[in-house]
């Protein structure tokens, strides 16, 4: 089975749980510890991508914390915030988000160009040869 990849799990967190950040509130049922921090159940990520709930929490602790964490004060992905438990920074994953879908945009169309330059020069060259 193929590991889903940093823009995959960041884009199926970014959609579980952007109501939760939008609907937060200081008093009420939604409340939390923090407005930035969501917390999230990497058992549910995990189910949404079809893989052990480990990857999902290892590449946010390990390998996506590592990368995009700035701060010791202000990290991409904690264990805790007050009361709220496997917390992701959602601001910062917004923006991480962003910039792997922009990557993943220029990768694509400049695929899509090399297959339109390999046509024309395949079409160029049969009919040279007829």
């Amino acid at each position: 089975m193929k590991s889903p990849s940093d823009l995959k799990i960041l884009k199926t967190i970014y959609r579980m749980y952007y109501k939760d950040f939008e609907n937060y509130t200081v008093d009420g049922p939604n409340t939390r510890g923090s407005k930035i921090y969501v917390p999230i159940d990497c058992k549910r990520v995990a189910e949404k991508l079809n893989v052990d709930s480990d990857i999902v929490f290892g590449r946010l602790y390990y390998h996506l914390q590592e990368k995009y964490g700035y701060r010791k004060d202000a990290p991409f992905f904690t264990m805790q915030v007050n009361n709220d438990r496997k917390c992701v920074h959602f601001p910062l994953l917004a923006s991480v988000l962003a910039g792997l879908e922009e990557e993943n945009s220029k990768a694509r169309w400049a695929t899509y160009l090399s297959i339109a330059a390999t046509a024309v020069s395949l079409v160029a060259l049969f009919a040279e040869m007829a």
